[in-house]
């Protein structure tokens, strides 16, 4: 079975078969941040008082590495205002009223077969589609590489490696034909024959999925790369080292080594935005803790979160949790208010007791390399802690702090319980800071 040199397994059990996609009901306002994507914000094209259907671009993308923004309900603007994102900061966003209706704009569907590759990737960029992997890099940017890097491979990323996590699981086996599909057409915008879909050997049974439907469409070559259940197995680095054995350099992008990585739940973005003409307003996401069943669920962009949780927990009232994260446990972020809205990353909220969440107090390291022996990207994280704790930043750029990728498996691994990360982030800074 594929894999790479260091990183994680965990024990934490996913029951993912069991688990299916819910929709939740409608929320009675949403809360739409201008910024839910790598680069620069969306410009509203609303104003107060306007009233808008489920679907309606709201925000257009104010460049190329920009993303229209389309509402998630219909109803009247209440505001246009800043308001805390799950970033950690305040973000111009649309407040928007439901009036219940859900009333949709009408979608127009398209035949792909009638389509040229740069009309597809304009219908991805219309419905402002960004990655739901989590990272937000607005979808039709990395389907438009520049000439002289040729694309000659795509995979398809469904490891979903972190804990808890489970969406893109079901989105998997619940929407298989969807992602197939989306995966189609953007093998059709490079002109490629065959590709990957890369699978943690926990999901045997989306794997046997993909299996059995590729087998019968004869036009997709499509290959199913079943890989070792390991943290962060779907790091874009580490699934192209493992499927094509190609090292993206230092400094350099997937694209650079004729690779694009997408996830599933883009792939199945992809599908709709084309087939159905139906822009981004909802995503699946995994609501989870240790002591309650985990939920995915299909939420509309915008909802705040209180919403989710108030769902996820059936009853209204206190309850046990000390600590919100959205995203995963290894590389989510800790929220200070429930009023921040799912956005279009958002792929998990982790709930933790005061017991999860206890703060340990960091001690001397004991030299005793775990850190290095778990870090994926192979770099030597105690000793770039150490510089940054001593300020000495000029020695940072030989020991190559800029590859990390913040998985968190040096800090999960540390038994001195030192903040390696958040001194990794530090030296990363330093470095941007110089070179900019």
């Amino acid at each position: 079975m594929n894999s790479f040199k260091g990183g994680i397994r965990f024990s934490v059990k996913k029951n993912t078969p069991v688990i299916f996609i819910e929709e939740i009901p409608l929320p009675k306002k949403v809360v739409i941040p201008l910024l839910q994507h790598t680069g620069s914000p969306a410009k509203e094209i609303v104003k107060v008082g306007d009233f808008v259907k489920t679907g309606q671009l709201i925000a257009e993308a104010t460049g190329f590495v920009s993303v229209n923004i389309h509402s998630s309900v219909s109803g009247k603007v209440l505001a246009i205002e800043d308001h805390p994102h799950p970033c950690g900061f305040d973000s111009k966003s649309i407040f928007i009223e439901s009036d219940d209706k859900d009333d949709v704009v009408e979608f127009k569907p398209n035949d792909p077969e009638k389509l040229s590759p740069d009309e597809i990737i304009e219908l991805i960029k219309n419905a402002g589609i960004a990655g739901l992997g989590g990272a937000g890099f607005p979808t039709h940017v990395k389907l438009s590489p520049p000439k002289e890097n040729k694309i000659d491979a795509i995979i398809l990323n469904g490891c979903e490696c972190e804990p808890y996590l489970n969406s893109d699981h079901r989105v998997m086996i619940e929407e298989t034909i969807k992602v197939l599909n989306g995966l189609k057409l953007m093998m059709k915008i490079f002109n490629i024959k065959s590709s990957y879909i890369a699978i943690e050997d926990n999901k045997k049974d989306a794997i046997k999925k993909f299996e059995d439907f590729t087998a019968i469409q004869d036009d997709i070559k499509v290959k199913i790369v079943g890989l070792k259940t390991k943290y962060p197995q779907g790091s874009e680095r580490q699934l192209i080292k493992t499927i094509l054995k190609k090292e993206v350099p230092s400094g350099k992008l997937p694209k650079d080594v004729g690779c694009i990585v997408q996830n599933v739940q883009t792939a199945k973005a992809v599908y709709e935005a084309v087939y159905e003409g139906k822009p981004l307003y909802e995503r699946v996401i995994t609501v989870a803790s240790s002591i309650r069943k985990t939920a995915n669920l299909k939420v509309r962009i915008g909802t705040p979160i209180s919403d989710v949780i108030s769902y996820y927990n059936g009853v209204k009232g206190d309850a046990p949790w000390r600590k919100v994260i959205i995203g995963g446990p290894m590389m989510g972020l800790t929220q200070s208010s429930l009023s921040v809205p799912v956005i279009k990353g958002t792929n998990g909220i982790i709930l933790l007791t005061e017991k999860e969440s206890k703060q340990h107090e960091p001690s001397n390291c004991i030299r005793c390399g775990r850190c290095i022996v778990v870090c994926p990207a192979g770099l030597v994280p105690t000793t770039i802690s150490r510089l940054v704790e001593k300020e000495k930043y000029n020695e940072l750029e030989k020991f190559s702090p800029l590859d990390c990728m913040e998985c968190g498996c040096c800090a999960y691994e540390c038994p001195a319980k030192i903040q390696l990360v958040q001194n990794i982030q530090l030296a990363k800074k330093s470095l941007t800071n110089k070179f900019s």
